[in-house]
């Protein structure tokens, strides 16, 4: 199996940012290049400049003039090896200590030579792959100027980052460029702080976010829906602490594994305890907590809670990367005889959940399976690997997935099903996962009574549907600008009376909303109601009810969208109604598409 990926555009753009590091070297000299990879939509490249040289946005049209007349010379890409000594001794005689220091990394992971590539002038240490010549570029945009530490640590350098992006035509980059204007107009930190859904605090820390009441609303309704649709087929709601013992972890091989992640607690009174890196040792160790027959199984449980990560402060993002991360985790305890099955049941709850959100039908799946050439990264039986795999591939076959299979992108225990969706930049974000994993039942000790009496391992299927509340609320908040459908809004009504003389009338349609448990606020301030209209728009309230002396008289209202569309006036018993249902459905359209 090979790993599937976007080899042409990816080539494009790894070949930008090395025409980019070469169109900086012909204009500033003494410049030292870090590193300059393909990534999401674009690529960048790091430097280091001489100190009398400030790089900012300005100079970005002059350094892409120069990529332009480098493109032009149609020069080839070529490729060559060296010894990883030659590579090194070459290297210091540039002056490039980054890359240098890449090329010593490498020796000392056992590398014997290295590539490099060149064109025209330019010539760096790169494992490729890359377009024939450099006119295979056809559509180049510098974006912004950054800063990054080297090797992504605050304790190195600080190096200066382009970003820049690249496509195989003009139009889909004049396509992106319009996505990326609108990104930043629904860019969740924006539309977070708009909609009072959450905020940060220094006195609580970076990558720790508080959810205000309207934020804490939308959680508990994507809480609420995931667990109803999984205790449909089974499942059973567990809670765990948010700490544990260090040995915990290291049994599980996450100590180890992700030792710079671990957020580490201590006391006078406790030593050598963390915060909760991942929910599965907790949960196995309630499967653990008594003996397990044949036939209780398979055993299903599910959770949503805290999980913590020490992640480098520089790669902290709004929700997007956090330190206290709300994860909708599970775990399926199972026979052999069963796993299939049982990947086919959180496979049909994935496609359930994301279709009530609209994002079922934008998604791919990525079949990840192991390194076949770093086998020793990977703990567990070979055969049980092979087993696995072959598992999640009938899966994809008979469920109709047209999985990708993506070599090296396992979980260390075991292959993956990847559930991709695409958020507001066009970009791949991975959310629901299925993992079949033979290895840690035997690493906890786990096992129930087969048939025959004999004590016989478990399967442990991890799943998470949800996955992240964070990231997914990134993905929902971007996807549909902060007008959120009905079920999810915070404030599904607001309710404007056009003067004082009808307070009355709209507190009793307030408290009438309240007992059919629907989330309605009274705007009756002295503003006037254009205003009190816009505030609700620019809310996203769905559904902004106004009552006037002839809605008073007639028990009716009017009815208007965060849209600006008017609904004819209607009953107020009517409205109840439809709304209801359209929360019921969870519905991504309203009952009243004009």
């Amino acid at each position: 199996m090979k790993k599937d990926k976007s080899d042409k555009l990816s080539k494009i753009r790894h070949s930008s940012a090395h025409i980019l590091a070469q169109a900086v070297m012909n204009l500033y000299k003494g410049v030292k290049l870090a590193i300059g990879p393909a990534i999401d939509n674009g690529f960048y490249y790091d430097f280091e400049f001489p100190k009398a040289v400030k790089i900012s946005k300005n100079d970005l049209p002059a350094i892409k003039n120069e990529m332009i007349r480098i493109i032009k010379e149609k020069q080839e890409f070529v490729r060559s090896d060296k010894s990883i000594d030659e590579a090194i001794s070459f290297l210091k005689e540039r002056n490039q200590p980054y890359s240098r220091e890449l090329a010593e990394d490498l020796k000392k992971q056992g590398h014997e030579s290295v590539s490099f590539y060149k064109n025209g002038n330019f010539i760096n240490l790169c494992s490729g792959p890359h377009v024939k010549s450099s006119d295979d570029i056809r559509a180049v945009k510098l974006l912004s100027v950054a800063g990054a530490y080297w090797k992504g640590d605050e304790k190195n350098k600080m190096l200066v980052r382009i970003y820049g992006t690249a496509f195989e035509s003009e139009k889909e980059l004049v396509m992106h460029l319009e996505n990326l204007k609108k990104a930043k107009q629904n860019d969740h930190r924006k539309l977070g702080k708009q909609l009072d859904l959450f905020c940060f605090s220094d006195l609580v820390g970076p990558g720790l976010p508080l959810y205000t009441p309207k934020g804490s609303v939308i959680i508990e309704e994507l809480q609420k829906h995931i667990e109803k649709v999984c205790r449909k087929y089974g499942f059973e709601k567990v809670i765990t602490p948010h700490i544990a013992k260090i040995n915990l972890y290291k049994l599980s091989g996450h100590a180890e594994k992700y030792p710079e992640e671990i957020l580490h607690v201590s006391s006078e009174r406790y030593k050598d305890w963390a915060m909760k890196p991942v929910q599965c040792p907790h949960q196995a160790q309630i499967y653990a907590s008594r003996p397990r027959s044949y036939k209780e199984l398979p055993i299903r449980y599910m959770e949503s809670n805290k999980q913590y990560r020490g992640e480098k402060p520089g790669e902290l993002r709004g929700l997007e990367r956090v330190i206290a991360i709300t994860v909708e985790d599970g775990h399926s305890f199972c026979r052999v005889d069963q796993v299939k099955e049982e990947v086919k049941i959180i496979v049909r709850i994935i496609k359930e959940f994301f279709e009530a959100l609209g994002l079922w039908q934008s998604k791919w799946v990525s079949l990840s399976v192991r390194d076949y050439e770093n086998l020793d990264k990977y703990i567990g039986d070979s055969k049980e690997w092979d087993i696995c795999e072959k598992l999640l591939q009938e899966v994809s076959d008979e469920m109709k997935l047209d999985a990708r299979v993506c070599e090296g992108e396992a979980a260390v225990y075991g292959p993956k099903l990847d559930f991709m969706f695409k958020d507001a930049l066009g970009r791949d974000v991975q959310i629901p996962t299925v993992q079949v994993d033979f290895a840690s039942p035997g690493r906890f000790q786990l096992s129930y009574i087969d048939e025959k009496g004999k004590e016989v391992p478990p399967v442990m299927v991890h799943r998470a549907i949800l996955g992240s509340y964070e990231r997914l609320l990134v993905v929902l908040l971007e996807h549909f600008g902060g007008a959120l459908p009905l079920w999810l809004s915070p404030v599904q009504v607001v309710v404007l009376p056009v003067s004082e003389k009808q307070s009355e009338y709209a507190r009793d349609l307030c408290n009438n909303l309240k007992t059919q448990e629907i989330r309605v606020e009274l705007n009756d301030k002295s503003n006037p109601l254009s205003a009190r209209i816009r505030e609700a728009q620019m809310q996203k309230i769905p559904y902004i009810v106004v009552v006037g002396d002839k809605e008073a008289k007639n028990k009716s209202i009017s009815v208007r969208m965060r849209d600006g569309k008017q609904v004819p006036e209607m009953q107020f018993e009517k409205f109840v109604e439809d709304i209801k249902k359209e929360i019921e459905d969870k519905a991504l359209k309203t009952n009243y598409n004009l």
